[in-house]
C-alpha cells in the first residue's frame, strides 16, 4: 500500500472514494491483451470492434522496460507522462505555447519581488478521499526537487527555498524563491511536478487526485484504471482506461488497425502514409512539436573555433533534411528552440544555405578534409539518414562527417561526456525554462558547453522582471546571442503524430507535454 504520514483533518466522507468500474471491470483486473516479450500486441483480436468497446479505452505506447514504476517525479518518457496524467495532478497545466494554465491551483500571484509566491489551491481530493492540501504541495515539491529523485523538472523546482516556503492553510501556501523569478509559474506545469499525498514512499498502489485510481500495473507491461467518479474536474467519459506496451511502431500501427487499440502513440514516415490512405483511422498531428537538433561542443576541438560552428550552420540544406530525413512531415528549422512556443522570437529572419561562405570559413580555420564524427542512433528514425545527408553537404564545404551509431539503450548517457557532435531531440517545453536548462552556461543539461556572461544575464535580466513584455524583449535578445555561438543547431522541428480509431472522439491534436495530449479522461468512444 502507499505509504501516508499525514497530519492533515480527518477524511471528509462527502468526497467519497467511488470509482465506477462499469460493466466490463473484470476485464480490465484480468486483462484482455496477450503481449509478446517485444511487446507485439497479439492473440486477442479485440472485445469487439476497434478496441474492445465503449466503456474501456485502450492506448499502445513504447513502454520503458522492466524499470518502470508509477512514480510521477521520475517520468522520462511519454508513456511515463500519459500515465501519470491519468493518475495525478499538477498544480498547473500548459496551453499549445506552453503558456500556463490553472489546473489544481486556483490562482497564483507573487509579491514586488517576484521571490514570495502566494499559491491558493481548488477544492480536490485524493482518490482515498482525503483533500488535496498545501502540505501535500510542500512534500510533492521538496521530493522532486531532491537530484536523487530524478525528476526532469528536478533544477527549476530547486530555486525554492524550502526552509522559509510554509503553508498558511488547508489550500494556500507561500513559497519563497531562492532568487526573483517572474517566469517561475511555468514550473507549476512541468513533467514530474505531480502532487502526491504528504509522506508518500511507495508507489506499487499509488493514490493520487488524477481521474482514473490504479488497478493494476507491470513493468513494462499493462497499466489499467478506472474511472473516478468524483474528480473535481469532472468523471472521465470511459469507465477504463489500459495503457498497453508496443515499442515496434509497426506493432502499434497494426493494433490500431486490427482494433485492438484505440490510440496509438508516436506514428512516424511509412506509418503516416499508410494511416492517411487507410481512411478508417484518423491522424492526429500536432505540427513543429518536436525540436530536430544537432549539438556542437564548443567546449572541445574543432568546435572550440567559431568559424567551423558557423560553417556547419552556413552548410547545411535544411529544405533538403526535412524533405529526406522527416519525409516533409516537419518545418525547417532555425537554430533556436521552441518555434511558435511563447517566447519564442518574432520576425527572424530564416538561416539560407551559403556553401561558398561555409567553404570561405573551413579554408579560414585551417580545416579543409578535416573528419568530424556525429554521435546518432535509432532512438529517432530521422537521425541516420540525416547524417548521411548531412555528410554529402558539408562534403561540399570541405568538411568530412562520419556517423557514429550506438545503441539505443545507452545513447543519451553516452553524449552526455562522449564526441563533438551529436543527434538530439527536444518536445515541447516553456521557452524560459529549455534556456535556462539547456543553454545557460554551467546548466547540467547544457551538452554543447556553451557559456556566455551576456547570455547568461539577460537571461538573468528576464526572469527578474515583472512587465511581460519586457521580459519576453529579453529573452528574445538573449536567444539571438546565443543562436549563432550557443552550438545548438536547430535544424528542423518534426511534427508529432498519434492516431485514432473510427470511434474515438474527444481528443485532439496537441503538442507533448501540452494540456491536451494525452487527455484520456475527455475520451469518448461511440
Amino acid at each position: 500500500m502507499t505509504t501516508h504520514a499525514r497530519t492533515e483533518p480527518p477524511r471528509r466522507p462527502e468526497l467519497g472514494n467511488r470509482a465506477e468500474p462499469g460493466r466490463r471491470s473484470v476485464l480490465a483486473a484480468g486483462g484482455a491483451l496477450a503481449l509478446a516479450a517485444s511487446g507485439l500486441l497479439a492473440g486477442c483480436g479485440g472485445d469487439s470492434k476497434d478496441g474492445g468497446g465503449g466503456d474501456r479505452f485502450r492506448a499502445a505506447f513504447t513502454a520503458g522496460g522492466s524499470q518502470e514504476t508509477l512514480d510521477p517525479h521520475v517520468a522520462p518518457n511519454f508513456v511515463d507522462q500519459a500515465r501519470a496524467k491519468a493518475l495525478y495532478d499538477t498544480l498547473g497545466t500548459y496551453a499549445d505555447d506552453m503558456s500556463v494554465r490553472a489546473r489544481l491551483a486556483e490562482s497564483w500571484e507573487s509579491d514586488t519581488s517576484g521571490t514570495r509566491w502566494r499559491i491558493r489551491l481548488r477544492t480536490a481530493a485524493f482518490h482515498d478521499g482525503a483533500p488535496v492540501t498545501a502540505k501535500d504541495v510542500l512534500y510533492s515539491y521538496r521530493r522532486a526537487a531532491d537530484p536523487a529523485t530524478g525528476s526532469p523538472s528536478q533544477v527549476l523546482l530547486s530555486a525554492i527555498d524550502f526552509d522559509a516556503s510554509r503553508a498558511d492553510g488547508e489550500r494556500s501556501l507561500v513559497l519563497v524563491l531562492k532568487a526573483p523569478d517572474f517566469e517561475f509559474p511555468t514550473v507549476l506545469a512541468g513533467p514530474g511536478t505531480e502532487i502526491i499525498p504528504d509522506g508518500t514512499k511507495d508507489f506499487r498502489e499509488p493514490v493520487g487526485s488524477g481521474p482514473f485510481t490504479y488497478v493494476s500495473f507491470t513493468p513494462g507491461g499493462t497499466a489499467r484504471y478506472r474511472r473516478w467518479a468524483d474528480h473535481w474536474d469532472g468523471a472521465p467519459h470511459i469507465a477504463e482506461l489500459e495503457i498497453v506496451p508496443a515499442n515496434e511502431e509497426s506493432a502499434r500501427l497494426n493494433a490500431l488497425l486490427s482494433g485492438q487499440v484505440h490510440y496509438a502513440a508516436d506514428m512516424a514516415g511509412a506509418s503516416v502514409e499508410r494511416l492517411k490512405k487507410e481512411g478508417s483511422t484518423r491522424l492526429l498531428t500536432a505540427r513543429r512539436a518536436t525540436a530536430q537538433q544537432l549539438l556542437l561542443r564548443i567546449g572541445r576541438k574543432p568546435f572550440d573555433d567559431p568559424r567551423l560552428v558557423r560553417a556547419v550552420q552556413l552548410g547545411i540544406d535544411r529544405e533538403a533534411l526535412v524533405r529526406v530525413a522527416l519525409a516533409g512531415h516537419g518545418e525547417v528549422g532555425n537554430d533556436l528552440f521552441g518555434m511558435g512556443l511563447r517566447g519564442y522570437p518574432k520576425d527572424l529572419a530564416p538561416r539560407e544555405r551559403d556553401v561558398d561562405e561555409a567553404r570561405k570559413l573551413v579554408k579560414e580555420a585551417g580545416a579543409r578534409g578535416l573528419r568530424i564524427t556525429v554521435e546518432t542512433s535509432s532512438v529517432d528514425a530521422a537521425w541516420e539518414p540525416a547524417a548521411d545527408l548531412m555528410a554529402r553537404q558539408l562534403a561540399e564545404v570541405g568538411l568530412k562527417l562520419t556517423a557514429n551509431t550506438r545503441a539505443s539503450s545507452t545513447y543519451f548517457s553516452a553524449i552526455k561526456t562522449k564526441g563533438v557532435a551529436a543527434y538530439n531531440t527536444t518536445s515541447t517545453l516553456p521557452v524560459s525554462d529549455f534556456l535556462q536548462q539547456r543553454v545557460r552556461g554551467g546548466a547540467a543539461r547544457n551538452q554543447t558547453q556553451y557559456a556566455s556572461k551576456e547570455f547568461d544575464a539577460l537571461l538573468d535580466r528576464a526572469r527578474t522582471t515583472r512587465d511581460e513584455q519586457d521580459r519576453l524583449a529579453l529573452l528574445t535578445r538573449a536567444q539571438k546571442i546565443a543562436r549563432d555561438g550557443s552550438g545548438l543547431l536547430v535544424w528542423a522541428f518534426s511534427d508529432a503524430n498519434d492516431a485514432i480509431g473510427p470511434s474515438v472522439e474527444g481528443l485532439r491534436a496537441a503538442p507533448p507535454n501540452s494540456h491536451d495530449w494525452a487527455r484520456f479522461d475527455r475520451v469518448r468512444v461511440g
